[in-house]
């Protein structure tokens, strides 16, 4: 009993020392740099959609502090559907993910959240399925469907903040590099066209979810 006592301190001693040489060892190297965004040449005909770019005011980029915003209304002419795109991207130098989220600007701007949760949209050619959150809210007879995720390594999709900050340690320590991107794609709509909307805005989803890796930002 005593013997495995000591074994088990001695373990726990050891880890914490490696544990601490790491934090010592990362913070002496120096974070890459941004060479290339790319995100921005994302196409904007996608799938019978157009995109147009949009823009914030200079207190809204100076609060969301990114490396890049991609902001996007995609409009489908042939049903006149229109789907807004946001992606704010972060270098490692950034510390690789935003602070905002929608649970906290929606109720700020007069939403009310009447649902959330986890949903998946099937196969996008990565190696798995990736889960993604969605946010209904609603305004008066307006509804908002959102969804939204954490990406990082081209094809990593994090649904919460937590997956995202273990991946970034994982890959701070095997690259020196823990960039990523938060990704938002929402459509307003009402209760009656609420099913078929959603289901316009999952698959225009999966099409982001494609293009992601292929546009992704070149770190060095």
């Amino acid at each position: 009993m005593r013997n495995n006592l000591i074994r088990n301190n001695f373990l726990t001693i050891a880890v914490l020392v490696i544990a601490i040489l790491l934090v010592r060892v990362l913070a002496d190297i120096a974070p890459p740099r941004v060479l290339q965004t790319n995100l921005e040449n994302i196409p904007t005909n996608i799938d019978g959609y157009i995109g147009i770019e949009d823009y914030f005011e200079k207190g809204v980029y100076e609060e969301l502090n990114a490396d890049k915003h991609v902001y996007r209304h995609y409009t489908n002419k042939s049903n006149k559907k229109i789907v807004n795109l946001y992606i704010g991207y972060y270098g490692t130098k950034k510390g690789g993910r935003t602070p905002h989220n929608p649970y906290g600007c929606l109720p700020a701007g007069g939403w009310s959240i009447i649902s959330e949760g986890k949903i998946t949209v099937g196969n996008v050619g990565y190696s798995y399925e990736p889960e993604l959150n969605y946010i209904i809210s609603r305004k008066d007879n307006l509804i908002n469907y959102i969804l939204h995720w954490y990406q990082s390594d081209k094809d990593k999709v994090l649904a919460t903040g937590l997956q995202q900050n273990i991946h970034r340690m994982i890959m701070k320590i095997k690259n020196n590099r823990n960039d990523g991107a938060y990704v938002q794609l929402s459509i307003l709509t009402n209760q009656n066209d609420l099913k078929e909307d959603s289901n316009h805005l999952i698959e225009f989803t999966k099409s982001i979810l494609k293009l992601l890796p292929k546009y992704w930002p070149n770190e060095g």
